[in-house]
Formats: structure tokens, sequence, C-alpha cells
């Protein structure tokens, strides 16, 4: 049984959320995100990145947190955000020319959680988990929703489509092109009856924030540790989500640059990718049709390669996924890249910047191949996530992402 709740989001004024909503903190740099708030003082990057009002170098921790609790309660003095005055949940459209996604924004138990009724599907690194403890606590809130995702119910997607065909609270088009939209839900009988719908599942599983859900659980068994009187109750014992059926999320590919031939020259490389899998050059498509099938680029030449028949043949579901085949068969052995989570030779690019960003950093010099990749797929994502396993690192890539800044859960 699912636990969805509704809650009192803090969110921005109707005039400002064009202006509010930014890019999550893990998507941009510091660099890109300091453009973007000379030009915008109400990007909501102030929260999420704070390091923006600080020099670019000689930047302590500490004050970067402290910054960001500083300027979200700022944004809450100057009317920016507000917070809702009863609980309520939220449906949020994002539309792309091609695609939309609707999800139901809430709250999720941390219980949950720790039960496995919340599934994962990737492995956290410490540092990164740390960054998100330090930054919920001391903020004193989760001010991104993770993305989750469920099988979808029919059920849930004719409440939706029935909230949806009145007026939304927020409608904007960000600069990227990427239309949002978002409904409040505040009638008791329509949170009843979505808490009552989630109620009938049996899971959920996270499509992206691993490291805020791990964070977020970690909050919460501190502040349960200080606190005599704790009931299960408090607003830290829940995580803010953002919940989409899953046949409606759009997976991309999430591809690879690595900065040098592991010791190589490139007759050897080629040599040895050959051992490997099927390759032929003039590769025009660039990007993967199939599963099984690997783009290479390399000195201004695109290759495709294709796995050997026994590399995808096989009761592993893990071991069949093409980032696995890739790692296994190519980048640890050939490019001794044996720890992707941490191998700083290593970048991984998100299929929304293209065949040309792959091209631009191999030939700018500083990568010396790229590998571009099929999607992998819903299914096998929630049948990894169903066995207890996990996936390698940076697996999927969901697109279009939420926004940050349209929704904040404060803590108490």
């Amino acid at each position: 049984m699912v636990v969805v709740t509704p809650f009192r989001a803090v969110r921005p004024t109707k005039k400002y959320v064009k202006d509010v909503a930014s890019y999550p903190y893990d998507v941009l740099d510091s660099r890109e995100a300091r453009m973007l708030t000379r030009e915008n003082a109400k990007s909501f990057l102030r929260i999420v990145k704070s390091e923006v009002d600080f020099p670019d170098n000689g930047i302590c921790h500490e004050e970067v947190y402290e910054k960001a609790r500083e300027n979200l309660y700022d944004f809450l003095k100057r009317g920016i955000l507000f917070q809702d005055e009863k609980s309520c949940f939220y449906i949020y459209r994002q539309k792309t020319d091609d695609h939309a996604q609707y999800g139901i924004v809430g709250c999720v138990n941390v219980a949950d959680y720790e039960a496995g009724i919340i599934k994962k599907h990737e492995l956290t690194r410490k540092d990164k988990e740390l960054d998100r403890i330090m930054h919920i606590d001391r903020v004193n809130a989760q001010t991104g929703p993770v993305f989750m995702t469920y099988k979808a119910s029919k059920t849930i997607d004719v409440m939706v489509n029935n909230i949806v065909s009145g007026n939304p609270e927020y409608d904007f088009t960000a600069d990227d092109g990427i239309a949002h939209s978002v409904w409040v839900v505040e009638e008791e009988d329509l949170i009843e009856g979505i808490k009552h719908e989630f109620g009938k599942l049996d899971s959920l599983y996270i499509a992206d924030g691993h490291h805020r859900v791990s964070a977020a659980a970690a909050v919460a068994g501190m502040r349960r540790e200080g606190n005599t009187s704790h009931d299960g109750k408090e607003e830290y014992n829940y995580i803010m989500a953002l919940i989409c059926p899953h046949n409606q999320l759009n997976v991309m590919d999430y591809n690879r640059v690595v900065r040098d031939l592991g010791g190589l020259d490139e007759e050897e490389f080629i040599k040895s990718v050959q051992e490997r899998f099927i390759l032929s050059d003039d590769f025009k498509e660039r990007s993967p049709q199939r599963r099984g099938d690997f783009g290479m680029y390399m000195n201004g030449i695109w290759y495709r390669l294709r796995a050997m028949e026994g590399d995808y043949d096989g009761d592993d579901p893990v071991g069949l996924l093409d980032v696995s085949i890739l790692q296994d068969r190519l980048l640890e052995p050939v490019l001794g890249i044996d720890d992707p989570r941490t191998d700083e030779r290593i970048l991984f690019v998100g299929g929304r910047r293209g065949m040309g960003e792959l091209e631009r950093l191999v030939d700018s010099g500083e990568y010396a191949v790229a590998f571009s990749l099929y999607p992998t797929s819903m299914d096998q994502l929630m049948e990894i996530a169903d066995m207890g396993k996990t996936m390698p690192p940076k697996s999927t890539w969901f697109e279009p992402k939420p926004r940050s800044g349209i929704f904040v859960h404060l803590l108490d």
C-alpha cells in the first residue's frame, strides 16, 4: 500500500512563477547558474545553487547552505513566494512539441522508502548525498520534487484528466521551449480520491532523484532521534515528489565521453573494439536505433558498434542493459574505467544535448572518444527495481525534468 498525502506547498506568486522556476540544481554548473541569476535575481537557482551569490573562489560550504536558507525566507518575506493555507495536491503538466506528461505533486512517506515500497534502481555517492543532507537540513526544506513513477492506473488517469479540464493556476513556457502548467487540487473529495487510488498500488519507483530521497530519509532520521515527542506526523517524515504514470515518461539516451584511449594508440584501440563488437564506419544515424547498437565518435568519424549475440542474450536484466554491455565489454577492459561512478576520465552527457554535443567535446581535443547509446526502457527500470537490483550509474535520462521553485516542502 502506497501512502501519498497532500501538503502546504510554498510556491511562487502567479506573476513571478516564470522568473522563479529554474533548472534543477544538478543540471547546470555554477558558471552557467551565475550567468542566469545575473539576468534574473528572482531565479530559484539562488536557493538550489546559492553559490551564485558568492565569488567564484574560496566559498565555504557552510556559508552556501546558510545563504540558501536566507534567500528562501527572503523570497517569502518579499512575496515572491507564499505558502498555501491548506494542504493540497497539485497536477503538474510539462509539454514539449511532441510529448506531454501529467504528474501529481504530493508527499510520500519516508517509512515507505525505508520499507522498500518506494523502490530504487541506482546507488548513491556519499559526497553528493552529504551535500543534499546539509542543504535540506540547513534550509529546512525540500526545494525540488523527487521524480517518481508508478505502473499506470486508468482510474488515476481519468481523475487527472477531469482536473486539468479546468483552468490552470500557472501556465507558462520557459526559455527552453518547455511549457509548464499547474492545477491546484484543494477539494476534499478529490484529495481523498487521489489518496485512495494510490493506496491501491503496491509500489512507487524513483525515476530521478535518488540522492534527494536518501538525503531526505537521513534528515528525517536525524530529526526523529532529536525529537523526544516524535509521533510520525511531522513534516520531516515526508518527501515531496512529482509522481507520473510510467507510460508517459520520456526516457532518453545517457551517453558517455572519455578523455583518453587508456594508453592505446588509435590503431590498437580500434583493433580491441573489433575483437568485442561488430564494427562498421560511416554511421550516418549517429544515434542507435535499437538495443545492442552503439555509436562511437573519434577523429571526425562515426562508427557503429553492434554487440555480439551472446552479450545481450541471457537472464540477468542488469547485464542485458546497453550501459552494462558498453561498460563490461569496452569501457573497463579496453579503456580501464573500472568504476564509472568515481573515474574522472569519463563524462556523462544527457540525451537532450544531442549528438552535436558529443562531437563538440571530442573535436575540442578535451576528450578522445564518445559513445552514444540506445535509451534504457521503463520496463527494464521497473523490472530491475522489482528484483531489488541496481543499474550502472547514469543509466537513464528523463526529459523534460521538473523545474525547481514551483513547489517547496517546508519541514516544519
